[in-house]
Formats: C-alpha cells, sequence, structure tokens
C-alpha cells in the first residue's frame, strides 16, 4: 500500500494539490486495504488518515496499517472544519464523481467555516488500479478459474426444460461453494430469442432444445471481479446460429491475437468490429469490445470506438464481441485476459464448443 501512496502523491504534486479526500470505496480499498462500508482517506504529501465510525475502528486499524486511524464521532461535515484547522489545510481535492449535491453543500458550508477551498477532481486514483500487481492479478485469476469451473459443471448438468432461473442460481451455487464471496453483477442468462437482449435477465422460461443459450457470469474474490461469456446450444442447432457463433469466435481470437501494448482502446476495438462488419453484421454488434475488470467488474481501460486510452501491461480487460439478431438469438463470446509485453495472455479457460448435445 506504501508504494501505491507514492504513486497518487506524485499525481497529486503534479496538480499542485496539497490534499485529497478519497470517498470512492474501491480507491478507498485500493490505496488503504480497508474493506469496511464506511469511511474516508485524507491523504497529504506527509499523512495518511483513515476516518471511519466506531463500527471500523478495529477493523481499519487491522487492515490498514499503513493508515492513521480516526474515529469520526459526528460525522465528516460536521468535523471537516476542526480536522482542516488542526492540519492547517487550505486546499483540499475531493473525488467529484463520488459526492452527492447534498454532500458537497454539506461540505461546503464546513468548509467556508474555515476558509478551505474545496477543489472537484476527476480519475486521480483511478488511472493507478488499471496496470494490476502479482496479488492482484493473482486474486482475479482465482476469480477467473471459479466461473470458468462453474460455466463447465453447468453446461454439463443442463437439460432441455430447465429455466434460465435455475440455471442462473446453479451457476451462482456452483461459484460460491467453490470459494466466491459473491457475484460480480447480476448473472445474466438468455435463451432462443432472449439472448438477443445483451444483458437478459433470467427468467422462468425454460429452455428448448435446439436453441441458443447466452451465459454471462462472473465472481468476486478478495474484492476483485471476473467475468465470462459462453453460449450455448442444447441439441441441433439453427445452421444460422453456427454460422453467426463461427463469426464471433474468429472476431475474438483475431482480437486476442493482435491486441498489442501501445495501442488505443479503439484500435482494438476495430479489430473485431471490422472483421464483424466485413461478415454483415456491423449494426449488430452495438457494445464495446471491452472493458477493465478489478475492484469494480467495469473500470479503466476501455475498449470501445472512440476509447483513447492508451493499453499497457498489466492491464486485464475483457474481449466479448457479440452478434444480436431480434427476436431470433445471440451470440456472445466473452474472455479476460491480461495484457503483456508481447501481446494478451487469456486468462479465461472454459470451453466454446457452440453445441452440448444431450438426448434429453
Amino acid at each position: 500500500m506504501t508504494e501505491r501512496l507514492e504513486r497518487l502523491r506524485a499525481r497529486l504534486a503534479a496538480r499542485e494539490l496539497p490534499a485529497l479526500l478519497v470517498s470512492t470505496p474501491t480507491n478507498r480499498r485500493y490505496l488503504s486495504g480497508f474493506t469496511g462500508s464506511a469511511g474516508f482517506l485524507l491523504i497529504t504529501a506527509e499523512l495518511a488518515l483513515l476516518l471511519t465510525d466506531f463500527r471500523y475502528v478495529e477493523q481499519a486499524t487491522a487492515e490498514a496499517p499503513a493508515f492513521h486511524v480516526r474515529q469520526l464521532q459526528r460525522g465528516l461535515a460536521k468535523e471537516l472544519a476542526p480536522l482542516a484547522r488542526e492540519l492547517g489545510l487550505q486546499r483540499l481535492a475531493f473525488e467529484a464523481a463520488n459526492v452527492t449535491y447534498q454532500q458537497w453543500e454539506q461540505w461546503q458550508a464546513a468548509a467556508s467555516e474555515v476558509g478551505l477551498e474545496l477543489v472537484p477532481v476527476i480519475d486521480l486514483v483511478e488511472p493507478l488500479r488499471r496496470v494490476k500487481d502479482a496479488e492482484e492479478l493473482a486474486s482475479i485469476e482465482r476469480a477467473v478459474q471459479i466461473a470458468d469451473q462453474a460455466v463447465q459443471a453447468v453446461c454439463e448438468w443442463l437439460r432441455p426444460g430447465v429455466s434460465e432461473r435455475a440455471v442462473a442460481w446453479e451457476l451462482e451455487r456452483q461459484m460460491r461453494e467453490a470459494g466466491a464471496e459473491g457475484m460480480a453483477f447480476a448473472l445474466i442468462v438468455g435463451s432462443g430469442p432472449r439472448g438477443a437482449l445483451p444483458h437478459a435477465q433470467p427468467t422462468e422460461k425454460p429452455i428448448a432444445a435446439g436453441e441458443p443459450v447466452v451465459l454471462d457470469v462472473g465472481c468476486v474474490v478478495d474484492g476483485y471481479h471476473s467475468d465470462l461469456t459462453r453460449t450455448i446450444c442444447l441439441g441441433e442447432p439453427d445452421p444460422a446460429y453456427l454460422e453467426i457463433y463461427d463469426i464471433v469466435l474468429r472476431a475474438q481470437h483475431e482480437a486476442e491475437a493482435c491486441i498489442r501494448p501501445g495501442m488505443t482502446g479503439g484500435e482494438a476495438d476495430r479489430i473485431a468490429r471490422d472483421l464483424i462488419a466485413a461478415a454483415g453484421y456491423g449494426d449488430q454488434f452495438g457494445h464495446s469490445l471491452g472493458h477493465g475488470v478489478g475492484l469494480e467488474i467495469h473500470e479503466g481501460p476501455t475498449l470501445r470506438r472512440e476509447s483513447e486510452d492508451i493499453l499497457q501491461p498489466g492491464m486485464v480487460f475483457s474481449v466479448e464481441p457479440g452478434i444480436y439478431l431480434p427476436g431470433r438469438f445471440g451470440v456472445r463470446l466473452e474472455d479476460l485476459v491480461v495484457l503483456e509485453a508481447d501481446g494478451v495472455r487469456v486468462l479465461s479457460q472454459a470451453p466454446k464448443a457452440p453445441v452440448v448435445r444431450r438426448s434429453g
């Protein structure tokens, strides 16, 4: 955590910001190690404070040894003015994207008592989180492994007539029993025409033989997420499904083979998008190729058409092309990858068989 703090302090110095108040939970955890649900970090060039309430003082002291833990007796708004006076603060940056207007009004009123200038900032901590260290990558790889195993087990278990909701529950059960601390997001199970909904929520609809099923799953380990999508078919599929599946698979393979450090997210996106467009389905691939994954399920970098994010070794992101035919079916394949010096290393190892044959 000390190294993370020093990198943040360098960014503060470069912007001539003497102090930062961190309120975003994932940023708070990244910088301090504190996993509780309430608290703030106040970081200066010399000081690292963790401000939290009575419920979390003991936990914070154990989890955040690089920080001095201070108990908030009356809430931050009421203690901000005396804290600023004590520390001699004249300017304090805060994370604008994570502060409500009501909070800002309360903080501003407190700050005006002592002549403290509140400075809104965005994307000060988040860029530090994009490149994962070895410990972070180990947690992600474990979350990936758990999701891989769950999808493989459910593909072997699945039979026609089982509902989408039952499939989602079986996926969750498998992942939790394997050690996941939670789901990365509301699991997606979309069968037949519902597979054309990229974020289809599972229903009581029974899965029929011969129709494609999109499974989008992920779990959390040590706070870090995984994200995996496979599309399968039980029994004999429509030939059109196999055609679309092949296009999506080729687009994914092409992207994973060609993405390199130094590319922008937009350039990476175009690798798969151009292939799908050349096959005649450009309008049916309406979302981005991928997104960063870590303490949040969607974080930087972004791999979308307009993205100027520079891809660097150590970044972990999804590669997930898809084609969606409304009223018929959808196909999406998603791997989680880590970018290395010579290209991507694919972390997701769940099989990519388009058809799972069952007699009933």
